[in-house]
């Protein structure tokens, strides 16, 4: 394929997006681009095809050279978030002293339950979700209990009532891992919705803890509301990083926070938690938050442009495919159903390699040569489904979706 770089009408140069050839891309070691051969084009793992934000490549080259790459200390992560969240989402409400570091939003999740649940209590997630948030879970002896989104794939209330009424039988604990904004749908819960989950929570002793790491990544026509900051969520916790927004997996760090309610529970967390955490993470990380989101707003034209054209790509090659508008992320959840090539649920596990392809995805990587997410993988109503991250550029995304379109030509 031919790459050039994408310039947006209204600019004079590219932007993140479309500042890397496919060429330069295949030069990285990180798993979007070494799991497969060099004929696929990756479009699976949240890893965005952009260049470092400068604010940060500047902050770890200053760490560098001054050989600062010690132990993580100090509040600075979470000034950054505080501040990032009042001015972003015009939410006050973050205490400096009512949050702890943690090595990455997931193992903060884990150390969070077990604040508020014990081995054997249950914890309920909105699938199809994110399928760590089984992996993670599972594996320190909770058990998972299914709430199905709603047909629209927004959190369906009388479901979420019925999972909460399952996970508290017998008197057991619970809690609710909201997923805030959606992956892999990339819905954006309206601040309605979240009260209406956490009054819901409250009736029933369910304890809420919501994975934040998506929300500076919502689109045009959409907003984010903090768990935190509605009614009812005062002993509720969030976890938030600067890792999907400016492409840091490789740099860990994250933060979780308390409501209210919560603090005391937080500050039971093993102090050997926060020293999982890289300093060069909580460095880059910091450096994001406070001075990245110049670099941020260039990145949501780019999506909010991808996003348009996956749209217009889907309908023109995919014309069987119904391809859900993300409202934030940059994650597209296809429907695949209507080819009629999903297998039996295989059960969710860990996205990534060739062996857990199934379905749509399997014929697409063998077919067409791309990389998606398997549906199957993000637990009940993933099924027919496939994941694609559209976090690269417009002409990987056009060369994609010619081949996948040819690909169910040829079915």
């Amino acid at each position: 394929m031919t790459d050039v770089p994408f310039v947006r009408p209204d600019s004079d140069r590219a932007g993140p997006l479309g500042r890397l050839t496919l060429e330069r891309l295949r030069r990285r070691t990180s798993m979007k681009w070494r799991t497969h051969p060099e004929d696929v084009l990756p479009l699976w793992v949240a890893e965005m095809d952009v260049p470092l934000a400068g604010p940060v490549a500047d902050a770890l080259r200053a760490a560098i050279g001054l050989g600062d790459t010690g132990y993580p200390h100090g509040t600075a992560y979470a000034e950054a978030v505080a501040a990032f969240a009042a001015e972003r989402w015009g939410w006050d409400g973050l205490r400096v002293e009512r949050t702890a570091l943690v090595p990455d939003v997931m193992l903060g999740v884990v150390e969070v339950l077990r604040l508020v649940t014990a081995p054997g209590d249950a914890v309920v997630v909105c699938s199809p979700v994110y399928p760590p948030f089984y992996a993670f879970v599972t594996h320190d002896a909770r058990e998972v209990v299914e709430a199905r989104l709603g047909p629209d794939l927004r959190v369906d209330l009388g479901a979420l009532q019925d999972a909460f009424v399952r996970a508290r039988r017998g008197g057991r604990g619970a809690a609710f891992l909201l997923c805030n904004p959606h992956n892999p749908t990339g819905t954006v819960h309206t601040r309605g919705e979240l009260e209406a989950m956490a009054a819901l929570a409250r009736e029933h002793g369910v304890r809420v803890v919501s994975d934040e790491i998506h929300a500076p990544l919502v689109l045009p026509g959409a907003e984010f509301t903090p768990f935190l900051s509605v009614p009812g969520a005062d002993d509720a916790f969030a976890l938030v990083s600067a890792s999907k927004a400016w492409n840091l997996a490789g740099v860990k760090a994250a933060l979780a926070v308390a409501g209210p309610g919560a603090a005391g529970e937080l500050r039971r967390m093993p102090e050997e938690v926060g020293h999982g955490l890289s300093h060069l993470g909580a460095i880059a990380h910091t450096a994001a938050f406070r001075e990245g989101g110049p670099w941020l707003d260039e990145l949501l034209l780019d999506l909010d442009g991808n996003r348009r054209l996956l749209g217009e790509l889907a309908a023109l090659h995919l014309p069987g495919v119904r391809c859900h508008r993300p409202e934030g992320t940059y994650l597209a959840w296809l429907d695949c159903t209507a080819l009629g090539l999903h297998d039996e649920h295989r059960g969710p596990g860990e996205p990534g390699v060739v062996s857990d392809l199934d379905g749509p995805a399997r014929m697409f990587f063998d077919k067409a040569r791309v990389a998606l997410s398997s549906g199957h993988v993000f637990g009940s109503g993933g099924e027919g489904h496939v994941r694609l991250n559209f976090a690269t550029s417009p002409a990987i995304l056009r060369e994609a979706l010619t081949r996948m379109g040819e690909a169910v030509r040829g079915l």
